[in-house]
């Protein structure tokens, strides 16, 4: 199963839209995918104690465990992807472990493209997440209104569904 995290708290977010064209994209493809918005979910900050314990916290780390594959969608803030997402894998650990990982960024400029590596680095070195090459960054020159406008933008999201599919394929292998 793939699973798709969204982790921005934007309503209006960027990464949101490219997370839910990559999750219809799969959907289309009859690739059994689940979308978990963590924009809808009160998650604790991260405390080392009673956190893990949290309902929610128990019920998205089974999310985590029953996929092959993740997509993390992000914002990208102060170089690299948000609190929330770090936040969601120091909560969850473990349940990481051995997953194909692919990312999908939006941020305000071209500057920030290499700052999600740290994120990938620590996924692929504590874990020993599989990380997909290819993933999608972007700004919002990519849309227009809430639309992903840009023909690139849209051809780079199709690779990287492909990719994720290829991911998906080889882990149930």
């Amino acid at each position: 199963m793939i699973l798709i995290i969204s982790a921005s708290l934007n309503p209006n977010s960027s990464s949101r839209i490219v997370a839910l064209s990559v999750f219809n994209i799969l959907t289309g493809k009859k690739q059994e995918t689940e979308f978990l918005d963590l924009q809808d979910i009160s998650l604790p900050f991260c405390d080392g104690d009673a956190c893990y314990s949290d309902q929610n916290v128990l019920d998205i780390k089974k999310k985590i465990l029953a996929a092959d594959t993740i997509l993390c969608a992000s914002p990208v803030y102060n170089y690299d992807v948000n609190a929330v997402l770090k936040n969601l894998v120091e909560l969850t650990g473990k349940a990481w472990e051995g997953k194909s990982i692919g990312l999908a960024c939006s941020a305000g400029g071209q500057g920030s493209y290499m700052s999600p590596m740290p994120f990938l680095n620590s996924l692929m070195l504590d874990f020993r997440c599989r990380i997909i090459p290819r993933y999608v960054y972007t700004t919002k020159a990519g849309f227009t209104d809430d639309t992903i406008s840009d023909v690139n933008l849209k051809n780079r999201i199709l690779e990287l569904s492909d990719e994720l599919i290829l991911a998906e394929e080889g882990n149930a292998s």
